[in-house]
């Protein structure tokens, strides 16, 4: 057996299949842009689907890749078990149709035991088979020399996901020693296809030969194909003789970076501690390369994924520790690790950290607090005698601090602890239900029926460069019926020959106009424009004559309206350049709407968009519509559309056939819409708004032409009036005024400060004056005169500085409202009293409630009435907790 890094694993092994005629196929990325059926490439099989279903032939029958891949349905197990990953690498080769099992079974011990290759010690092998798969049984007896107890026949190994291909699967064992054995002798796990640690399984082969039909019958596939996959973690484990996967050179050069920023931790030295380390490097190389392909953190889909994957590293980094952001100093150690094959997280380095630091500090801002009340929680919990915790207190951990009740039961579970989460779970669908109750009804957009799935008629859009023609009337419809003729005052829907109207499609919305007899005649308004089924462009009309099938009209597009929309789609082109140049090239478009009188674009980003920023952008588009550059089209093949460098949508799909946009040379996009001939026909570029509109997700809505202008003209209005409100005799001293009047206003407020400081002073010799004894402690009770609670945390501090009592309890009412103060001082803490107990217990009594830290807590209510006998409650609880 050779000693190998991880790298030149992976190398050997494409080199190997490589030398079989196999085209390598390089890593996808991990969000699977054409799969929607999938959330993240899981395997190295799953971005060859294409060719397995026969929908694309390959250019090479033989194929053989090292991909990237992300499970999460076992998250929990991740550090806590020897092998479980939620990132790992699959190394496998496929034969689309070509070879089949001979093959596969012969090259598979080749490379295994082979001296040019791993040169595993071929007596610690052992495979098993499908009981009916005799063929293979056979095969690995006479090419390879494998005698019956290293064949075990298991019936599991049938590979079958369902509806498609399928067929039996022979797993590939390495016997690691009696020292791995962790099940007695008799154990019915204890074999090589069994739940145990000795024999380590390395090599999955499997033949599909059957087409699984949707009836659960199976039938001979014409193709037959082989799909292997080999765990790069695991082979390499058994390479550098290491206990589990996370001691190779894939894992520890992470863990080692952990333990420098751990308090005095180290790995090895406590089971609990190693699984905080495993977790941390574990969830940090799945991050690092999802945000790399472009997912980003989120409260859904494999956003939501990475999220959980971040905030569990977090906490089990304060584990060990690390209180504060430090999985983003982690990046360059995995991208050190993996740059000889996946050279992108190096390359995206700035933007992987900025992500991750990002969403570690959000984390932390509400961790801390959510950690205090649980560690708190789960301290009562056991005083008391209780060993569950309550479904509410999950939900308040989730929804007030954003705790995820994943580390909530994490934490339980630690502390020999149970939860309920089915009492979760309901309390999340009584806040989805309060949610429901606030909100409106929605109605749907529209209903689709089968009317147009059968038409064959043809509709050709030629308005890219007219927006009138004469065109022959191909198709009436009702919403129930195709017709022949239509009478005035009926709303239908129309397919011509060809036509000048857009029809709304990625983002920009539908063009609107007439339609006309041969006498120039309205005959009909068109109020919108969709696309059916079959691709035809399809007309919404509201009759203004009679109409038929096969009469010829002149159609006519709204010039003013089209010149409107048409400015605002090429300026949402040169706004997402903008935005790539200024924030980066992570920014891509995650949706746009185009309008005549505004538009909307969405990015991704992963953090606030300065002011600077915004300004910057909006020079630059402004600098380019001024710059007169050319709007050209072009018609080419997608492939030399990349060549040329457009920008393709995430997530969207094209045919071979694409249209190009090139703006100037600055911008150029794949995009179907209308747009401009020159950007000097936008004439003026302005944002009105930037926001969040979901984590890593963000909108600009912007204006052009002549509501750019408009709405500069009132602004400069409102500066006017402001001018005269400020008494500034010219716009350009308004802001002048303004600070003048500003430090006018702070020299007041000064003195304002000044005299509610006196006044304090003055209250508090009276205040203080009267001081209690209950059981040895000493107590403050009083309602305060004061003007709002700032005042009463005035009087608070002065209690604090003076020593003047062990527990203090304000209170004042004002416009019927309510505000009471309780604070203790440290040693009264220590013996067991706290501040934000004593507050709950007297705030109902003014109809109201709080909280707060041990020494100091706040509470507000509505009843005025109340607060006597607030105050006077206090004595009562200090007599029953002192």
């Amino acid at each position: 057996m050779k000693q190998l890094t991880s790298n030149e694993v992976r190398q050997m092994f494409l080199d190997f299949f490589e030398d079989k005629g196999h085209k390598v196929e390089p890593s996808a990325s991990l969000v699977p842009f054409e799969d929607p059926s999938l959330l993240w490439i899981n395997s190295g099989v799953a971005t060859l689907k294409k060719y397995f279903d026969g929908s694309v032939t390959p250019d090479n029958p033989r194929i053989v890749n090292a991909q990237k891949s992300i499970r999460t349905n076992d998250i929990e197990n991740v550090g806590r078990t020897a092998r479980h990953h939620t990132l790992f690498e699959m190394l496998g080769n496929f034969s689309i149709g070509e070879y089949f099992k001979e093959e596969a079974i012969v090259w598979a011990w080749e490379f295994l035991t082979s001296e040019k290759w791993l040169a595993l010690d071929p007596k610690k092998l052992y495979v098993t088979v499908y009981p009916e798969d005799k063929e293979a049984a056979q095969l690995w007896r006479d090419k390879v020399g494998l005698t019956d107890d290293h064949i075990i026949e298991i019936e599991d190994n049938f590979w079958d996901i369902g509806v498609g291909p399928s067929g039996p699967d022979s797993e590939i064992f390495y016997d690691r020693g009696e020292k791995f054995n962790n099940l007695s002798k008799d154990d019915p796990e204890n074999y090589p296809g069994g739940e145990n640690e000795r024999w380590l399984e390395i090599w999955n082969l499997v033949f599909s030969e059957f087409n699984h039909k949707e009836d659960g019958t199976y039938e001979p596939l014409p193709n037959k194909n082989i799909d292997t996959g080999m765990g790069l973690e695991r082979v390499v484990s058994i390479l550098q003789d290491a206990p589990t996967n996370f001691e190779t050179d894939l894992f520890m050069p992470i863990i080692r970076e952990i333990e420098k920023l751990s308090q005095n931790k180290h790995y090895g030295e406590s089971k609990q501690d190693d699984i905080s380390f495993k977790v941390i490097a574990d969830h940090l190389r799945a991050v690092s390369f999802a945000i790399g392909d472009g997912a980003l953190p989120s409260n859904e889909g494999r956003g939501y994924v990475l999220r959980r994957l971040l905030r569990r590293s977090v906490m089990h980094g304060k584990k060990l520790g690390i209180d504060e952001a430090f999985m983003f100093k982690l990046v360059l150690i995995v991208g050190n690790i993996m740059d000889a094959f996946y050279p992108e997280i190096l390359e995206q380095k700035s933007f992987i950290e900025k992500v991750i630091k990002n969403e570690e500090e959000r984390f932390h801002e509400t961790i801390n607090d959510g950690l205090i009340i649980l560690n708190q929680l789960i301290s009562e919990l056991k005083l008391a005698g209780e060993t569950k915790i309550t479904g509410k207190d999950i939900f308040k951990l989730y929804d007030t601090f954003g705790f995820p009740v994943e580390l909530t039961e994490e934490y339980a579970q630690d502390e020999g602890l149970s939860v309920d989460h089915e009492g979760f779970i309901k309390e999340m669908e009584a806040q989805r239900n309060r949610a429901r109750s606030a909100r409106s009804d929605g109605k749907s957009m529209g209903i689709q029926t089968k009317l147009f799935s059968d038409t064959t008629v043809e509709s050709i859009f030629v308005g890219y460069d007219q927006i009138v023609i004469e065109a022959k009337l191909e198709l009436i419809a009702t919403d129930e019926e195709l017709v022949e003729r239509t009478k005035s005052g009926d709303k239908v829907r129309m397919i011509f020959d060809q036509t000048p109207f857009y029809a709304e499609m990625g983002g920009q919305v539908a063009d609107k106009g007439l339609l006309l007899d041969s006498d120039g005649y309205t005959i009909g308004k068109v109020i919108d424009v969709k696309r059916a089924p079959a691709g035809q462009t399809l007309h919404i009309v509201e009759v203004l004559s009679p109409i038929q099938v096969g009469q010829t009209m002149k159609l006519s597009v709204d010039k003013n309206l089209r010149n409107k929309i048409t400015r605002n789609h090429t300026a949402t082109h040169l706004l997402h350049r903008a935005l790539k140049d200024i924030l980066g090239e992570h920014a891509n478009q995650a949706g746009s709407l185009v309008m005549s009188d505004y538009l909307r674009f969405d990015f991704t980003h992963f953090g606030q968009v300065t002011q600077v920023e915004l300004d910057e952008m909006e020079r630059k588009v402004n600098k380019k519509i001024w710059e007169s550059l050319e709007v050209k089209t072009i018609e080419t093949t997608i492939d030399k559309a990349r060549e040329m460098g457009a920008m393709a949508l995430f997530g969207e799909k094209y045919g071979n056939e694409v249209r190009v946009v090139d703006v100037g040379g600055y911008s150029i996009e794949l995009c179907g819409g209308v747009h401009v001939a020159n950007t000097d026909e936008i004439g003026l570029f302005k944002i009105l708004s930037e926001s969040g509109i979901g984590a890593g997700v963000r909108r600009i809505e912007a204006i052009t032409s002549e509501a750019a202008f408009n709405y500069l003209q009132k602004q400069e209005k409102r500066l006017k009036i402001i001018a005269g409100l400020v008494k500034a005799k010219q716009i350009k001293d308004v802001e002048r005024k303004i600070e003048q009047l500003q430090l006018e206003l702070k020299e007041t407020q000064k003195e304002k400060d000044s005299l509610q400081a006196k006044l304090a002073n003055e209250q508090a010799n009276d205040v203080f004056d009267t001081v209690q004894t209950i059981n040895g402690m000493t107590i403050v009770t009083a309602q305060v005169e004061v003007s709002d609670a700032n005042q009463m945390r005035q009087l608070a501090d002065q209690w604090k500085q003076q020593a003047i009592s062990n527990i203090l309890v304000l209170g004042f009412s004002k416009d019927g409202k309510v505000s009471l103060l309780a604070a203790v001082d440290q040693e009264t803490v220590k013996k067991g009293l706290s501040a934000g107990n004593l507050i709950k217990e007297i705030a109902p009594l003014v109809g109201g409630g709080g909280g707060g830290r041990p020494d100091m807590a706040q509470a507000g209510g509505k009843n005025a009435a109340g607060l006597t006998n607030a105050l006077e409650k206090v004595v009562e609880w200090v007599e029953k907790n002192s």
